[in-house]
């Protein structure tokens, strides 16, 4: 998926498989396959161009990070508790982007559509603070959370896995 976003245009399997065998050596059938896995899992769509498809992306790749994020935020508890703590793990850089993506929000929407400020505001920060109080620094590190769902087919685009085609390619 790494190729398709970033190209941001139509390709085909052999210009994926051209690029990645610049880092490494694949297969043509398994970047055939992972395309189609993708294009099976809604992930892209297909047209025919000649005897070969063409595939582009369904979503951005900043539209699926957002997907992702709404997801596990939406299985929260308590979901402001759980925004103080993300907006606690994050870098300065990031936290500037959110304010930027704020202030953008807050400018393109119209003003009938913005919330009003909630009348029992107290009441909701004391209710985020006491369930952050239990967030500390020497809690779980981002290497023992749960990685979020993402199609296996994704790695072959990401990150080279050494003796995966090399079985394939001799025969074996």
């Amino acid at each position: 998926m790494t190729r398709v976003w970033q190209w941001n245009r139509p390709v085909t399997v052999r210009e994926v498989l051209e690029d990645l065998q610049q880092e490494r050596s694949i297969a043509y059938t398994t970047v055939m396959t992972v395309m189609d896995n993708l294009h099976q899992k809604g992930w892209v769509r297909r047209e025919v161009e000649g005897r070969a498809y063409r595939y582009t992306a369904v979503s951005t790749r900043a539209a699926y990070a957002a997907a992702l994020m709404n997801e596990a935020w939406s299985k929260s508890d308590n979901p402001a508790a759980a925004l103080v703590a993300f907006f606690g793990m994050m870098s300065s850089e990031q936290r500037q982007s959110l304010e930027d993506a704020v202030r953008l929000v807050r400018r393109d929407r119209p003003e009938g559509d913005r919330p009003e400020e909630a009348a029992s505001e107290e009441a909701d920060t004391e209710a985020i603070s006491t369930e952050t109080e239990t967030v500390s620094n020497e809690g779980p590190g981002v290497q023992d959370r749960e990685e979020p769902e993402v199609p296996e087919e994704q790695g072959v685009f990401e990150e080279p896995d050494e003796g995966a085609d090399a079985g394939r390619e001799s025969g074996r």
